[in-house]
C-alpha cells in the first residue's frame, strides 16, 4: 500500500490532523459574556460528562485457525447457521483430475472416470477433485478453465463441488482465452434445492472479457421453498466482466478467507468486480476486494455491487486499488437501502482516481428495486400509511436496517462523509423496477434506518445528510439484539419466512 500514499493529496496523517482541526474551529459566536463562559467552562472541567464507549457487535466465538489438511476439511463441513443443508445427495458424478498430465495436454486429464462419458450432460450432481501438487511437489496450476458439461433433468438435492486435493492448499487454473469462466448454469430453478461450492481454488482469466463472470451463477430465478447455496472458500477470483457474478433469485452466497482480485470487462463504467442482483443473501467473512478494472477519465464500476436483501460482512476490506487501468472514482460499495446490512470490521480504502471522486464509500442507495418484491416485507416507497415515529430508535424492528460496527477509512483525501442512505421515491415507472420521485418524499415518509458505531479514519463526518442516521446512539435493553449477529439475521430473514 505505501505506493498510493505519495500520490498528490492529504496524506493520511494531514487529513486527520485537518479533520481534527476543523473540529476545534467551528466554535461559534454565542450571547454569553465573557464571566458566564468562564464560570460554564470551568464547571464543565470540574465535572465532564461521562464518555459512552461505541456499542461492540455480539459474534460466535473464533474457531481457532487451521492448520492442516484435516483441519481444514473439518471447517469445510460447517456451513452459516441459516442455510439448510439437509436434503443434499451426494454427487451423482465424481471426477479426479490429475496434474502433471492435464498441463501437457491442455485440458483436464483423468484418473479413472472420464467426464466425455457423460456426452456433455450431467445429471444427478458434480465433484471435481484437481490434484493439489505436480510431480515436484509444487501447487498445480492448470494452463485452462474448468470444462464443465451442462446439467440435465432432475436438479432437486443436488450438489457441484470443485475443490483442491488437500484441503487447504490452493490449485490455480490460468488462461488468456476471452471465454475462460466457472460456470453454474442450472436454469430451471423452480422450486429446487442446489448447492455450489468451490474450495481452495484460484481463477486467473486476464483475457476474459467474453462471459460474464470469471464465477458466473446462472441460476435465475425461483420460487420459495426452492434455494441455490453458493459457498466459496479459501479462493482468489480475477477475470470476467464481473469476478462473480449472482443475478437476482432465491440465492444464498457465502465466501470467506478469499481474494476477489478484479474483472477484465471492456465496458467500465458498467461492470465490477463483483455484482450480486438481488439475491436473498450474501455473507462475506474475511474477505478482499481490489482490482475494479478502470477507464482513465471515467467514473468506472464499483468494487462490490451488492443489491442482496440481507447483506452481512465481517473483516472485510474493500479497496479501489487497480488491476487494470485508474482506480475507480465510484463509491467502492453500491448496496441497497432496501433490506438489511450488518458490518463489523469493514475496511475501506481509497486511492486517488483521475476523475473527481463520487462522494460517498459505502452508498445505500434507492432508486431501483432489484430483488423479487416477495422478499421485502414493507414498501420500497413511501406510502401514506407510514409515518415514522420521533424516536425512531425504538422502531428498529419495524423498518430496513442497516448496521455498521467498528469501520475503518483509509483515504487519499479527507471524504465528506462515510456512509450514504439515499432519500426514497414515491412509485415506479410502469412496467419497470425503476423508482422515481427520489428526494420529493419527506424525512418521516422513509422506512430505513442507517447505524454507525466506532467508525474512524479519514472522513469530515459519518453519514451525509440524508435520511435515519445515527452515530454511536444509545439503545435501548429492547433495541440490543441489533449488536448481535444472530439475531439480526434471524430477524431479517424471519420477516421473508426464511
Amino acid at each position: 500500500m505505501a505506493g498510493w500514499m505519495a500520490r498528490p493529496g492529504l496524506t493520511l496523517t494531514l487529513a486527520a490532523s485537518a479533520a481534527l482541526l476543523g473540529v476545534i474551529g467551528c466554535s461559534g459566536m454565542s450571547g454569553e459574556s465573557n464571566a458566564q463562559t468562564a464560570a460554564r467552562g470551568k464547571a464543565q472541567r470540574a465535572a465532564p460528562a461521562p464518555v459512552q464507549p461505541p456499542l461492540q457487535p455480539v459474534v460466535p466465538p473464533e474457531m481457532p485457525a487451521p492448520q492442516t489438511p484435516a483441519e481444514f476439511a473439518a471447517r469445510d463441513a460447517s456451513y452459516p447457521f441459516y442455510m439448510p443443508m439437509q436434503g443434499l445427495r451426494r454427487p451423482a458424478n465424481r471426477f479426479f483430475v490429475k496434474c502433471d498430465a492435464s498441463q501437457a495436454a491442455g485440458r483436464e486429464v483423468y484418473q479413472g472416470n472420464d467426464a466425455a462419458s457423460l456426452y456433455g450432460r450431467a445429471e444427478g450432481g458434480l465433484e471435481y477433485i484437481y490434484e493439489a501438487r505436480d510431480r515436484m511437489g509444487r501447487p498445480c496450476v492448470y494452463p485452462f478453465a474448468p470444462t464443465l458439461p451442462n446439467i440435465i433433468n432432475n436438479t432437486n438435492g443436488t450438489q457441484y463441488i470443485f475443490r483442491s486435493s488437500i484441503p487447504g492448499e490452493r490449485v490455480t487454473f490460468r488462461t488468456g482465452n476471452e471465454w475462460a469462466a466457472l460456470p453454474m448454469r442450472a436454469l430451471e430453478m423452480q422450486q429446487n434445492r442446489i448447492h455450489f461450492e468451490m474450495r481452495d481454488i484460484e481463477l486467473d482469466f486476464p483475457g476474459a472479457i467474453q462471459p460474464m463472470g470469471a464465477v458466473h451463477l446462472e441460476t435465475y430465478g425461483g420460487a420459495p421453498p426452492g434455494l441455490f447455496t453458493a459457498v466459496v472458500r479459501r479462493s482468489k477470483i480475477f477475470g470476467g466482466k464481473n469476478a462473480i457474478f449472482a443475478p437476482g433469485g432465491e440465492t444464498m452466497l457465502y465466501i470467506e478467507d478469499s481474494e476477489i482480485a478484479g474483472n477484465v470487462g471492456t465496458n467500465v463504467d458498467q461492470e465490477h468486480s463483483t455484482y450480486i442482483n438481488g439475491t436473498l443473501v450474501s455473507h462475506f467473512r474475511n474477505v478482499r476486494w481490489q482490482g475494479q478494472k478502470g477507464g482513465g477519465n471515467v467514473a468506472s464500476g464499483h468494487q462490490l455491487k451488492d443489491k442482496a436483501y440481507l447483506r452481512v460482512y465481517e473483516n472485510v476490506t474493500v479497496s479501489n486499488m487497480p488491476g487494470i487501468g485508474s482506480p475507480s472514482a465510484m463509491p467502492l460499495i453500491d448496496a441497497s437501502s432496501f433490506g438489511f446490512t450488518w458490518a463489523n470490521g469493514l475496511k475501506i480504502e481509497r486511492v486517488q482516481p483521475q476523475q473527481e471522486p463520487r462522494e460517498g464509500l459505502v452508498d445505500l442507495r434507492s432508486e431501483i428495486l432489484y430483488g423479487n418484491p416477495q422478499h421485502y416485507p414493507w414498501p420500497v416507497i413511501a406510502r401514506p400509511e407510514w409515518q415514522m415515529q420521533p424516536a425512531a430508535l425504538e422502531t428498529l424492528d419495524q423498518v430496513y436496517l442497516s448496521v455498521f460496527f467498528n469501520t475503518d477509512v483509509r483515504s487519499f483525501r479527507n471524504e465528506p462523509f462515510v456512509f450514504a442512505l439515499r432519500p426514497w421515491g414515491r412509485g415506479f415507472e410502469p412496467g419497470t423496477a425503476t423508482i422515481v420521485g427520489e428526494g420529493l418524499t419527506t424525512r418521516g415518509e422513509q422506512r430505513a434506518v442507517s447505524l454507525a458505531f466506532g467508525t474512524r479514519g479519514t472522513f469530515a463526518k459519518v453519514f451525509s445528510s440524508d435520511g435515519w442516521t445515527y452515530v454511536n446512539p444509545r439503545l435501548s435493553d429492547e433495541a440490543l439484539w441489533v449488536a448481535d449477529r444472530d439475531l439480526f439475521i434471524r430477524h431479517a430473514l424471519g420477516l421473508i419466512g426464511r
